[in-house]
């Protein structure tokens, strides 16, 4: 029997595994399965928190299809949760280990209770070799390279990593076909030879952006923490916003602040959903 919590930021689910105490074989497979929301638990992925050498815990994301993705900015948040909630940690500022780097984190509490998180998601990753991207355009704004596409029939697409890859359109309304259709093609297209989250941008002001975002091996979702921060970047770089946004999701807000010293931060809520035992049998 495995231990496990399934938690959420801003709708984006996760189930989260401490492998500190528990072994896993294979998590591809075991994310395939626990992700199924007929026949599993029901999420967007599988989190494993364990030890790390260079950070005070190490996170591995598995997105519902069972490929391993770089970085998770609502799974981050709520791995800082689980951490401190579990007793595993009493410090409200903690590293984590991830496939994009060491992120730090600053925890708030209600009630001794993790309720909200700010991560420092490190500097946005502009360079198109090394998002990467193929047959990218080198753009310029304010002194700032960037790259971007030009899809036919899509349209241009802004080009950014924040540890995984991400692909932003913006556009004046959202079409609920488009969005999937455009989507998952899109993140599977020649340019992005490890495949591309895409987010669907519409600008409301210079200080709020609505976004909805296709996840590379999870498809739609409530919300994407690394894709908000994408975007905000994106939208700072082709002027349509100011540096600090926040980013309205299906889920809910998310505060994004591409700050002076080029580091992308982010603010959102981490929840717990409930606890519980699988058997893998």
């Amino acid at each position: 029997m495995l231990r496990f919590t399934k938690m959420e930021g801003l709708g984006n689910d996760y189930v989260y595994i401490c492998t500190i105490n528990q072994k896993i074989s294979n998590p591809s497979e075991l994310s395939k399965k626990i992700s199924d929301r007929h026949f599993g638990i029901g999420s967007d992925g599988l989190i494993l928190i364990s030890e790390s050498k260079i950070a005070d815990f190490k996170m591995n994301i598995y997105n519902a299809d069972g490929s391993e993705a770089e970085m998770c900015g609502n799974g981050i948040r709520c791995a800082g949760k689980f951490v401190y909630d579990k007793g595993y940690t009493d410090k409200t500022e903690l590293t984590f280990e991830t496939l994009a780097g060491v992120k730090k984190l600053v925890l708030f509490l209600d009630d001794d209770k993790v309720s909200f998180v700010s991560v420092d998601m490190g500097e946005p990753i502009l360079n198109g070799n090394e998002i990467p991207v193929i047959n990218y355009k080198e753009e310029n704004m304010n002194g700032i390279s960037f790259a971007s596409v030009n899809i036919p029939s899509f349209g241009k697409f802004t080009t950014i990593s924040m540890g995984n890859p991400h692909a932003i359109m913006f556009v004046k309304s959202f079409d609920e076909k488009s969005v999937s259709k455009v989507g998952s093609l899109i993140e599977n297209f020649d340019n992005f030879p490890n495949k591309t989250n895409v987010e669907f941008i519409k600008v409301i002001s210079r200080n709020e952006i609505d976004m909805r975002v296709w996840e590379r091996g999870s498809g739609e979702t409530l919300a994407c923490g690394t894709g908000a921060c994408a975007s905000a970047v994106a939208c700072f770089l082709n002027g349509y916003t100011d540096r600090k946004v926040f980013v309205n999701l299906l889920g809910g807000k998310l505060e994004i602040d591409y700050d002076l010293d080029n580091h992308v931060y982010m603010k959102g809520p981490a929840r717990t959903v409930f606890e519980g035992e699988i058997d893998l049998n």
